[in-house]
């Protein structure tokens, strides 16, 4: 199989994401599976979807990570904090780490999702004991990832493939003019 979208969703965020993905990639041998119901697919080329659990994936995404050897591998994920790119940047070098030096890392695309409704209750209780600038920037942030993924991340996250495909593609091209 050439592509494998392998995700892991816990509201629907991410795999709403992976399906755009999928629909993305080219051809016919490509398949989509939820990480829980994986069993032994493999594939040349991985994106491989998470959702962002406190700045990394959780646990089964990296052990997944952690058990690909000489794949090609694109990341992608969701994040309920998504507009402080730092942030973001942080988020995918804590999943990236765990991606053995033997595949060929191909980026990453994070974009907003929305949280659960929990985090606000948290989020409120903690403002009535203390309503600092930073906990009315987290209650602002909760409320614009309730806004996401929307059209234009999907749309970025079918760029993000077209980005993928086209610099495997040239450095194919390049590795054949090697020989």
């Amino acid at each position: 199989m050439d592509y494998l979208v392998v995700y892991t969703s816990r509201t629907g965020n991410t795999q709403k994401v992976a399906m755009k993905i999928f629909e993305s990639l080219p051809g016919k041998s490509k398949d989509i599976v939820s990480i829980s119901e994986l069993h032994g697919e493999e594939a040349d080329t991985y994106f491989v979807g998470f959702w962002n659990n406190r700045g990394t994936a959780t646990t089964e995404v990296i052990d997944f990570l952690t058990n690909l050897h000489g794949k090609r591998v694109a990341l992608f994920g969701t994040c309920g904090v998504f507009e402080n790119k730092e942030y973001l940047k942080n988020v995918e070098k804590q999943v990236s780490v765990f991606l053995p030096d033997d595949n060929q890392y191909l980026g990453c695309y994070l974009c907003g999702g929305k949280v659960g409704p929990k985090v606000l209750e948290t989020y409120r209780q903690i403002q009535e004991v203390e309503d600092t600038k930073q906990i009315r920037m987290m209650i602002s942030a909760y409320e614009n990832a309730m806004l996401h993924p929307n059209l234009e991340d999907l749309e970025n996250a079918e760029r993000f493939v077209a980005s993928v495909l086209d610099v495997r593609k040239q450095k194919e091209e390049k590795d054949g003019s090697k020989r």
